[in-house]
């Protein structure tokens, strides 16, 4: 298949795109810098040269291939303060997507999140769909993954992957932010109990589940890239105190903004899900290092 990604130069996206590369498929990846392009070529991908606003060349690229996966977004934008704005930019990209996709079968899977689970049982992929057309901030995004659902009965193979934290050497996310926190602040923190837990899944594993995704996934799908379906946060937070050398503590909610940054919400949500139908659906199963064993390895904590 042709397969047009974006975000394909990202920490998932390159992974994915290898991955794809591997089985036999074309894989043409979206790039907006002179860098980009050139990982991807390097990679034995093709390249578009945009971004995300350009709607026409999504459009193009959609009606040009057999299969899209949108990986990319405004993190950048998001975590500033915009998140209204990168999800509306989303929204926008994702729906000129779905536009010239429309009855032809084709394979479409954007990425989102998993919901919070709320100190409760992990939540699964039949969980979280209860959110309306008009809302703001993070829950955008779970409004713009009904969208590409919806798309299924418009004659779209229409997927909706939901990312936990994803791990790996070269990740420049979630945890790498976490673990700078502590290096800057001299202590490796976590929010009360610290029994907050955060489902997770390695790069590696990831990228195989889109392309058994692609291969075998209904439209409509739910999908549940997960792996350890949460580890608590304090569990975390004691890994990276021994390998930093820094006191593992608890901070209170109130302290957090000051500790952790924008990533304040996120260090004291409870974020635990389940994987379960996704597996039984694709025969997915994760082999490379859950999150506990990533980190003992000590690449997040070489540098500052």
């Amino acid at each position: 298949m042709r397969v047009f990604i974006t975000g394909a130069s990202g920490f998932i996206g390159s992974a994915v795109v290898s991955e794809l590369l591997g089985a036999g498929h074309r894989v043409v990846g979206l790039a907006r810098s002179d860098a980009s392009a050139a990982a991807l070529t390097a990679a034995g991908a093709d390249v578009r040269r945009g971004t995300v606003d350009d709607l026409d060349v999504l459009r193009d690229e959609a009606a040009a291939s057999d299969a899209v996966v949108h990986l990319a977004f405004k993190h950048d934008i998001a975590f500033s303060g915009r998140f209204d704005d990168a999800v509306a930019d989303d929204r926008r990209a994702v729906e000129a997507i779905g536009e010239a996709l429309a009855g032809t079968d084709k394979f479409f899977a954007i990425a989102s999140g998993t919901p919070m689970s709320g100190g409760g049982d992990p939540v699964g992929e039949q969980d979280g769909h209860d959110v309306g057309p008009e809302v703001s901030g993070p829950a955008g995004r779970f409004a713009t993954a009904e969208y590409v659902l919806g798309l299924a009965a418009r004659g779209v193979r229409s997927q909706v992957l939901r990312y936990p934290i994803v791990h790996g050497e070269g990740d420049a996310g979630f945890l790498t932010t976490l673990f700078q926190a502590a290096r800057e602040r001299g202590v490796s923190a976590y929010v009360g109990d610290g029994a907050n837990r955060w489902c997770s899944v390695h790069r590696a594993d990831a990228a195989t589940l889109v392309r058994l995704a692609l291969d075998k996934a209904p439209a409509g799908s739910t999908l549940h890239v997960v792996a350890d379906e949460g580890v608590p946060l304090r569990d975390i937070a004691a890994v990276a105190g021994r390998h930093l050398g820094v006191p593992v503590a608890s901070i209170t909610a109130e302290e957090a903004p000051g500790h952790f940054g924008w990533l304040a919400d996120f260090a004291g949500a409870d974020r635990a899900a389940s994987s379960v139908r996704t597996r039984e659906l694709l025969g997915w199963e994760p082999v490379h290092p859950g999150l506990i064993e990533d980190l003992e390895q000590g690449h997040y904590f070489k540098s500052a």
